[in-house]
């Protein structure tokens, strides 16, 4: 098992035990609010009992379905602070790599998001100052491959992790947050089928 599968791994277990967790919350409290419930049918069935068994059908129908909607809406609710959980814990994760590993990253995304154009890129001060050696070269091979050039940008940009490119004053926001900011979607979904559909099916 690779360094990112146990990560991977130790996350989902991590998450499988919180979701089971909330899930469980959730659904005591779902059966609060169906005791509570069935005490305010059970009171206002015999307030309505002039009224036909039609009406009285029709409420406890009623009363029966809100209860329904409160369960799901709390457990999907529970799911959701899960899935959350899980994406910024790989987001800590990923920038608490090792240097080789969380460099050997970025080198991927500079391959990716290189542009055959003049450019320049920025670090955080932090990853400039444990940048390994050879790294600026892989840069300029990076960009070179693509048909462009980079030069390493001196200007504060605020960077937190990965880096931005900046073509022609058009920057191309590469750090990891914005990586998983715009996979989000996407990246819910997999959490979800993973613990939700394949894990812990409810």
């Amino acid at each position: 098992m690779t360094g990112l599968e146990k990560m991977k791994s130790q996350i989902l277990d991590e998450a499988k035990a919180t979701a089971d967790s909330k899930i469980q919350e959730a659904e005591n409290q779902a059966k609060e609010i169906l005791d509570t419930a069935t005490q305010e049918a059970a009171k206002a069935a015999d307030g309505i009992s002039q009224k036909s068994a039609a009406e009285i059908a029709n409420y406890k129908e009623r009363v029966a379905s809100s209860i329904d909607l409160k369960k799901r809406t709390e457990i999907l609710k529970a799911k959701q602070e899960v899935i959350a959980e899980v994406l910024e814990k790989a987001y800590e994760t990923v920038c608490a790599m090792d240097t080789e590993s969380y460099f050997a990253l970025l080198e991927k995304m500079l391959d990716k998001y290189a542009l055959a154009q003049e450019g320049e890129i920025y670090f955080s001060a932090a990853d400039r100052e444990r940048m390994p050696d050879g790294f600026a070269a892989k840069i300029e091979a990076a960009a070179k491959a693509r048909g462009g050039s980079l030069k390493f940008g001196e200007e504060d940009k605020k960077v937190t992790d990965g880096f931005i490119l900046v073509y022609g004053g058009v920057e191309e926001n590469c750090t990891i947050r914005a990586m998983f900011d715009a996979k989000k979607d996407e990246l819910s979904d997999c959490v979800y089928q993973l613990l939700f559909l394949i894990i812990i099916p409810i």
